[in-house]
C-alpha cells in the first residue's frame, strides 16, 4: 500500500512542478505598453495588499481554533488543521499572483497577434497554474497527514486494533478519522473567509462601477474615467481567483476525506466489516483515485497548451481539456480499482455493500463524473447566450429592468429542477451499488478532475481583467472584442464550475452526516436519524432557514460596500474637473480602500456564523438537533446555490448578448442595455458571493459538527434538563 501513497506524492509534485513551469512561462511574456504596465501594477498592488491583510485576520482566527482543537481534541488534530489551512491559503495566494501577472499579458497577446486562439492559450496557461495548485497542494497536505499521523504516529494501526487515544482535556477518543476531519476543517475555514471576503470585495466594486459608470454616465465598462475600475479588476483576482481556488480545494478535500472518515467509522464501530487490510484499502482508495485524476488533468491541460495553434472556438478547446481529463480519469480509475479491490471475492465485499463486487467503487465514481458533466451541461444551457433561456432573458430587457429581473428570477428557479434530479439519481444509484461509501466515491469522481475544471474557471476572471486593461489603456476596439469573447465563455464555465462545486458538496456532506451519526452512537444502537422526531424536525426547519439568513447577510454586506462605492464614484465625477472629459485620471486608491475595508469588516460575521452555529446548537440541544440542522441546511443550500449561480450567470450573459448587437436596434448604451446592466448588477452578488459560499457553508458545518459531536453529544443543555426533570 506504500506504493499508493507514493502515487499521491508523485501526482502532487508533478502538478506543482508543471504549475511552476507555466507560472514562469506566463511571467516571461511581454506586458505591453507603459500604460498597460502601470495598470497591471496597480491591480497587482491592490490584490496583494488586500489578501495579505485578509490572511493576517484569518491567521489569528485559525490560531485560536488550533489551540482549542489541541486542548479539547488532540495535538494531531490541531496540527492537521494548520496543515489544511496552509495548503488552502497557499493555493489561493499562488492563484491570485498568477492572475495578476497573466491579465496584462493576455491583453498584450491580443494586441500583438489579433488572434483569439493565441490569446486563449495565455489565459488558459495562467488559469492552469491555479487548477494544478488546487489539486497539488490538497494532495500534498493529505500525503503529509497520512504519512505523519496515519502511519508514523500509528493512528491507522490504532484504528485496526481498536485502541482509543484520549489526549484532550475532556478525555475524548481522537482517532485517525478525527485528525483527517481537522485537516478538512482547516481547508474549510480558509475557503470560507476567502470566498466571503473576496466575494464582498469584488461585487461591491463591480456594482459601484456599473451603476454609476454604465447606467448614469453612459461610459463603457472599464472606462479609465471610472474611479471604480481598478477596484473592480482587483476584486476579480481576490474573489474569483483566490476565493475560487480555496473554495474548490476545500470541496476536493471534503470529497476525499468523507470516504476515508466513513471507512474509519464503519470499521471502528464494527458495523460493516472487521478486515484491517480492507480498511487500509478503503482509506487509500479515495486519495489514490484523486491522484490518478490529477495525473489525467496534467495530460488534459498539456494536450491544449502543447498545441501549436488553438482554434478560434474557445468553448470547444476548454471543453476538450475537461473531457480528456475526465476520460483518462475513468480509464486509470478502473485499473486502480482493480489493483486495490480486485483480489476480493464479491461475497467478501457484501458487508460494505459493494453490490457488484470490486468494480462497485469505480462505477460509483464514474456516476459522479457523469453527473458532474451533466450538471455542468445544464448550467451551460441556462447561462450561455448560445441557448434559448438567456436569449429570451436578453429580449426581456427591451421591456425594461423590471421584466429583466422578473425573467431572470424565473430562469434561476426553473433551473433548479434538472440538476437536482441528476444529483438525486446519482445519490440513489451510487448508494445501491456501493452503500454510503459509494456516495463518497461519486463525490470523489465528480471532483477527480478538479485541476482541469479550476483551470477553465480561473481563465474567466483573467480574461475579464484583460478586457478591463484593454479599455483603460485605450487599445484598439479589436483587442476588446477578443477579450470579450473569452470573458463571455468564462461566465459560462464559471457557472459550470459552480454546478460541480455544489453537487460534490451535497454528496460529501451526505457522507459526513453518516459519519456524524456513527461518531456519537454506540454500535448496538440503530444508526438512523429520525427526521420526524420533534427535536430533529425543529433542527431541520431552522437549518433550512440558515442558508437564507447567511445569504441575506452577504447580500446586505455587498450592498453596504456598493453604496459607499456609488457615492464615491458620483463624488469624483462631480468634484474632479475634467474627469468625464478624459483630461485627468480619477482617484483609484480611494475606491480600492472602500472595497477593502468593506470586505474585511463584513466578512467576519457570516464566516464565524458557519463555524459557531452548529457548535452552539449542539451544546444547547444535542446531537439529534444538529443532525436536523445539517439536513435542512444542505437541502435549502443546494437549491439556493443553483438558483443564484444560474440566474446571475444568465443576467450577465444576457447583457453581453445585447452588447454583441444580436438584438436589432439595441446595443451598448441603449435603454435595453441599461436594463440588462441593472439585471447584471442584481445578479452579481448572487452568482459571485452567495452561490459559491453556500457549498462551503454546508461542508464547514458538517465538518465542524463531526469534529465536535463527541463533546456536545455528552455535554448539552437539553440532556441536563432531562436528567433534572
Amino acid at each position: 500500500m506504500s506504493i499508493l501513497l507514493g502515487l499521491v506524492i508523485l501526482a502532487s509534485l508533478l502538478a506543482l512542478g508543471y504549475a511552476c513551469i507555466n507560472f514562469y512561462a506566463v511571467k516571461r511574456l511581454e506586458e505591453g505598453t507603459e500604460r498597460m504596465i502601470e495598470i497591471g501594477q496597480a491591480i497587482r498592488l491592490g490584490a496583494n495588499t488586500f489578501i495579505n491583510y485578509e490572511y493576517k485576520v484569518v491567521a489569528i482566527i485559525g490560531a485560536i481554533i488550533a489551540v482549542i482543537l489541541a486542548a479539547v481534541i488532540s495535538w494531531q488534530g490541531a496540527c492537521a488543521f494548520v496543515i489544511g489551512a496552509i495548503m488552502s491559503a497557499s493555493a489561493g495566494y499562488v492563484g491570485m499572483k498568477i492572475a495578476t501577472y497573466a491579465n496584462v499579458r493576455v491583453t498584450n497577446k491580443a494586441r500583438e497577434t489579433g488572434k483569439l486562439g493565441d490569446t486563449l492559450k495565455v489565459a488558459f496557461k495562467g488559469g492552469s497554474v491555479m487548477g494544478l495548485c488546487v489539486a497539488g497542494f490538497a494532495l500534498l497536505g493529505i500525503f503529509i497527514v497520512y504519512s505523519v499521523f496515519g502511519y508514523a504516529a500509528g493512528q491507522i494501526s490504532d484504528v485496526y486494533e481498536g485502541v482509543e487515544n484520549t489526549p484532550g482535556l475532556l478525555g475524548l477518543n481522537a482517532p485517525f478519522s478525527m485528525t483527517i476531519s481537522c485537516y478538512a476543517l482547516g481547508c474549510s475555514v480558509i475557503a470560507m473567509f476567502n470566498r466571503v471576503g473576496g466575494g464582498i470585495y469584488t461585487k461591491a466594486a463591480d456594482m459601484g462601477a456599473d451603476l454609476v459608470g454604465k447606467t448614469e454616465a453612459h461610459i463603457p465598462e472599464d472606462d479609465p474615467r471610472n474611479p471604480a475600475t481598478i477596484a473592480d479588476n482587483v476584486g476579480d483576482n481576490v474573489g474569483d481567483v483566490a476565493g475560487l481556488g480555496a473554495d474548490l480545494l476545500e470541496s476536493y478535500v471534503g470529497a476525499i476525506m468523507s470516504a476515508a472518515i466513513l471507512a474509519c467509522e464503519l470499521f471502528g464501530k464494527s458495523l460493516a466489516f472487521s478486515d484491517s487490510k480492507l480498511l487500509e484499502r478503503m482509506l487509500l482508495f479515495p486519495v489514490a483515485f484523486a491522484a490518478v485524476g490529477l495525473i489525467s488533468c496534467i495530460i488534459g491541460i498539456a494536450s491544449i497548451l502543447l498545441k501549436r495553434q488553438l482554434s478560434e472556438d474557445p468553448h470547444m478547446e476548454l471543453n476538450l481539456s475537461t473531457w480528456i481529463s475526465a476520460g483518462i480519469t475513468a480509464i486509470l480509475g478502473f485499473v486502480l480499482t482493480y489493483v486495490i479491490f480486485g483480489d476480493y471475492a464479491k461475497s467478501e465485499l457484501q458487508n460494505i455493500h459493494f453490490k457488484i463486487g470490486w468494480v462497485s467503487p469505480w462505477v460509483c465514481a464514474v456516476i459522479g463524473v457523469l453527473a458532474g458533466i451533466i450538471i455542468g451541461a445544464i448550467a451551460e444551457y441556462y447561462t450561455s447566450y448560445d441557448y434559448k433561456p438567456t436569449r429570451y432573458l436578453a429580449g426581456s430587457s427591451v421591456e425594461g429592468a423590471a421584466l429583466t429581473i422578473t425573467q431572470g428570477l424565473a430562469l434561476g428557479m426553473k433551473s433548479c429542477m434538472a440538476p437536482v434530479l441528476i444529483l438525486g439519481g446519482a445519490i440513489y444509484v451510487s448508494s445501491v451499488l456501493g452503500g454510503m461509501y459509494g456516495i463518497s466515491c461519486a463525490s470523489i469522481g465528480m471532483l477527480s478532475f478538479v485541476a482541469a475544471t479550476v483551470s477553465v474557471d480561473t481563465y474567466g476572471p483573467i480574461s475579464d481583467n484583460a478586457g478591463g486593461i484593454a479599455e483603460m489603456s485605450y487599445l484598439d476596439e479589436s483587442v476588446r472584442n477578443i477579450t470579450d469573447k473569452l470573458d463571455s465563455v468564462g461566465n459560462t464555465t464559471a457557472a459550470i464550475g459552480k454546478g460541480f462545486a455544489i453537487g460534490s458538496a451535497a454528496l460529501a456532506t451526505l457522507s459526513m452526516m453518516n459519519s456524524y451519526q456513527y461518531s456519537y452512537n454506540d454500535s448496538s444502537d440503530s444508526i438512523m436519524l429520525d427526521v420526524i422526531s420533534p427535536l430533529t424536525l425543529a433542527g431541520a426547519i431552522i437549518g433550512a432557514a440558515l442558508p437564507f439568513l447567511f445569504s441575506g447577510i452577504l447580500i446586505e454586506a455587498v450592498a453596504k460596500a456598493a453604496r459607499k462605492m456609488v457615492d464615491e464614484v458620483r463624488r469624483q465625477f462631480k468634484e474632479i474637473p475634467g474627469l468625464l472629459e478624459g483630461k485627468v485620471l480619477p482617484d483609484y486608491k480611494t475606491c480600492i480602500g472602500i472595497s477593502s475595508q468593506g470586505a474585511l469588516r463584513e466578512m467576519r460575521f457570516p464566516a464565524l456564523l458557519a463555524l459557531i452555529f452548529p457548535v452552539a446548537s449542539g451544546f444547547l440541544f444535542g446531537a439529534e438537533f444538529v443532525g436536523g440542522v445539517l439536513v435542512g441546511a444542505t437541502i435549502s443550500a443546494i437549491m439556493l446555490a443553483i438558483f443564484t449561480g444560474n440566474a446571475g450567470g444568465a443576467w450577465d450573459n444576457g447583457k453581453k448578448y445585447i452588447e454583441t448587437g444580436a438584438i436589432e436596434g439595441h446595443k451598448k448604451g441603449s435603454p435595453a442595455h441599461d436594463a440588462a446592466v441593472v439585471g447584471d448588477t442584481v445578479g452579481d452578488p448572487l452568482k459571485d458571493t452567495v452561490g459559491p459560499s453556500l457549498d462551503i457553508l454546508i461542508k464547514i458545518m458538517s465538518t465542524i459538527s463531526l469534529v465536535t459531536v463527541a463533546v456536545f453529544s455528552k455535554y448539552n443543555l437539553i440532556d441536563w434538563l432531562r436528567d433534572i426533570l
